[in-house]
């Protein structure tokens, strides 16, 4: 998409967009090339063991279509909705084709979710289909009874806990499926992001969102789609920041993918893997490379050929940036967005040199400013909310069934994005911190909200409050400031109970890492917490 240029001027000057009167993701990002080169490779598959398998254009056309009819004979309809529940692996690729192909909006859900937070996204989506392998398969079945909506699941690994096998429901279907001819505005995709308060909201993007995607996934890797490009990310396809930050991007560019979600990251299996399959190009969260940076001498441990590297979480240090340049010979580049609009602002080595600290300029064919509550755009240096000129292709269309929300998110024309920051005389901006109470941790967004929901519904948990506590290699970790019920007794082993009671609901990344029983938390006279205290209370600690 982005045209030549030797400067991040002459890239404005050169640059329009180019949205189509119909676009859909699916047939974009593998039936267009499966016509051009169908044996060309699009995506790598690494196993723990080491096996792995490529796939061709060729192959995810075929197989998607497969999967396509098969929805199709179990009556999904153009906007119904289609969850997956799987990691990096190839039939998560192939079910968001196929569905997308079909007209319907697919769910990415993570494999780490518990219960709860299953049932209230797959509640709250109406999902009608969920694809996924034996874990997934078996948390469903728990709560199957609360989702009259769900009609079917598709499992990966077999006839599981009433779920239908994948492959043996796919063997007859046709290979021939003609996606249908969606307009770019179309619904396509709901990502579910989390909040201060309450429940995490579904943020619904059209089909336009990965035409809107590609100029800030070009610029942080230095023009994305160079021959012999490869690349691979740690982020979980559930994300946007694997999702639509990688995956999709990579495939409608031509640039093969490795999918390979490690069940723990460790640097040196990325060190590894990285010189195993040649990659490239990778998204790298700023956890994944402090922990990288642990290593010595990477460079002489492993041959790594890499060609850029892109990072967006938090703001990258002179020294991340330093580390960069002397283990793989380049400068690592930043990006920032959110789930609501992502990939707004990222730097490029290619043409203009990092400045640590800052996250870059205006991403090509969006307008990013810094403007008041009122949506006036303020001084240079002034301090402000990071906002996105409304309409943009890579904004959301709204929160799924939530129009007070959506409502609440813009002002005088531009999307607020939540963060303050400040901007100077030649429009590069600096993130300067939250204005709200997310938690940013491992380079996933935690609504303190959802956590106190669940904290509350412990038997011996009275009153609590959720927030980030400073941490070196997380950046955040979450912390509960907990009052218990009048005649609890306060112990260590009752700390790691309600922990585990999180961790076990929600998701392995959301649970409390210390809970600290409080007497009294700090309350607004409407009776809400105040977490700006509880925030400067773990800062002291």
């Amino acid at each position: 998409m982005l045209p030549e240029a030797s400067s991040y001027d002459e890239l404005i000057s050169r640059f329009s967009w180019d949205i189509p009167d119909t676009f859909n993701i699916g047939a974009a990002i593998c039936d267009e090339w499966a016509a051009k080169e169908p044996d060309r490779e699009a995506l790598v598959f690494v196993q723990e063991d080491g096996e792995t398998r490529s796939y061709s254009y060729g192959d995810l056309k075929r197989l998607s279509n497969k999967l396509a009819c098969l929805f199709a004979t179990e009556h999904v309809q153009p906007g119904d909705r289609v969850a997956v529940l799987l990691p990096q692996m190839p039939e998560t690729a192939i079910a968001h084709i196929a569905a997308l192909k079909l007209g319907a909006i697919t769910i990415p859900l993570f494999t780490l979710f518990g219960e709860e937070a299953l049932s209230y996204r797959l509640g709250n989506s109406s999902a009608k289909i969920v694809v996924t392998d034996e874990a997934g398969a078996r948390r469903i079945a728990a709560i199957r009874h609360e989702l009259p909506d769900l009609q079917t699941v598709f499992c990966t690994d077999g006839d599981l806990f009433g779920a239908r096998d994948l492959e043996t429901a796919m063997a007859d279907q046709s290979e021939r499926f003609a996606p249908l001819a969606t307009r770019p505005e179309d619904p396509a995709i709901i990502i579910y992001t989390s909040g201060t308060t309450g429940q995490p909201k579904g943020a619904l993007h059209g089909h336009r969102v990965l035409l809107g995607h590609l100029p800030g996934v070009e610029m942080s890797h230095d023009f994305l789609g160079q021959p012999g490009d490869r690349i691979w990310t740690p982020a979980d396809w559930a994300w946007i920041g694997g999702l639509l930050d990688v995956l999709m991007p990579a495939l409608f560019l031509g640039v093969p993918v490795v999918a390979c979600r490690f069940k723990k990251f460790t640097p040196e299996a990325a060190f590894a893997l990285i010189e195993a399959q040649n990659v490239r190009n990778a998204f790298l969260p700023p956890t994944a490379l402090k922990l990288m940076r642990q290593v010595e001498a990477p460079e002489s441990r492993w041959n790594l050929n890499m060609r850029s590297i892109a990072s967006g979480g938090e703001t990258l240090g002179t020294e991340l940036i330093a580390w960069g340049r002397k283990t793989f010979g380049l400068t690592i580049n930043e990006f920032y967005g959110q789930t609501e609009c992502n990939m707004i602002v990222s730097s490029c080595s290619a043409i203009m040199e990092a400045r640590p600290g800052i996250m870059g300029r205006p991403a090509v064919g969006h307008r990013v400013d810094v403007v008041d509550a009122n949506g006036n755009t303020v001084a240079d240096h002034e301090l402000g909310n990071i906002a996105v000129k409304s309409p943009d292709p890579v904004m959301f269309l709204g929160y799924w069934n939530n129009p007070e929300a959506t409502a609440a998110k813009f002002a005088g024309g531009w999307m607020l994005t939540g963060d303050t920051g400040e901007r100077d005389e030649q429009g590069w901006i600096r993130f300067v911190g939250r204005d709200d109470d997310v938690i940013t941790s491992s380079g996933y967004r935690i609504g303190p909200g959802e956590i106190e929901d669940c904290l509350i519904r412990h038997p011996s948990v009275a009153l609590a409050g959720v927030v980030g506590k400073p941490d070196a290699q997380r950046t955040e970790i979450v912390k509960a400031y907990i009052v218990l019920k009048q005649g609890i007794e306060a112990t260590d082993e009752l700390a790691k109970e309600i922990a585990d009671f999180v961790k076990i609901r929600l998701a392995a990344h959301e649970y409390p890492r210390e809970v600290a029983f409080v007497d009294a938390l700090p309350m607004t006279t409407t009776g809400k917490v105040i977490r700006r205290e509880l925030r400067a209370r773990a800062a002291d600690e």
